[in-house]
């Protein structure tokens, strides 16, 4: 993307109780004039779908198109949408070896959210002590924790 400096820095972070099981997302959106912590959960999910979602309701909350810098522990997550997705496209949503694509329904909405915005795709390492990834980490824990808890 462009080096245009981020209007919006957003940590997303995904979480899940075995896996599958109860999962759990989240994602600290900071801008100059406001912070905001999103969190949720599924019942029954997997912690590849629960990074896919952080990511996805992030971009959600933004009302208009802006230059954002997305920080995620997730491998899967910035090489999918900034390696993979388009050769998926390409390929009908096959992989290379021609299997389908696995989440494909959330890679969608990552693609069509991520296309509204100028996104700098950034990787961290996780539990490290970044607070930002911290936050959303504690987020993803306590959307866990609730879906297991029903």
């Amino acid at each position: 993307m462009s080096d245009a400096a981020p209007e919006v820095e957003i940590y997303t972070d995904g979480a899940c109780l075995g896996n599958p099981g109860p999962g759990g997302w989240g994602a600290v959106l900071m801008h100059p004039a406001k912070e905001t912590e999103i969190y949720g959960g599924e019942k029954n999910t997997t912690n590849n779908r629960m990074e896919l979602t952080a990511a996805i309701e992030a971009l959600k909350i933004l009302k208009r198109p802006v230059p954002v810098r997305i920080y995620t522990d997730s491998s899967y997550v910035r090489n999918g949408v900034t390696k993979w997705v388009a050769g998926w496209k390409a390929n009908g949503w096959r992989t290379a070896a021609k299997a389908p694509v696995k989440n494909q329904d959330l890679w969608e909405q990552l693609d069509e959210l991520a296309g509204q915005h100028d996104i700098d795709w950034q990787w961290v390492k996780g539990h490290a002590g970044n607070e930002g990834n911290e936050r959303a980490d504690a987020l993803a824990g306590k959307g866990a924790r609730e879906a297991a808890d029903g």
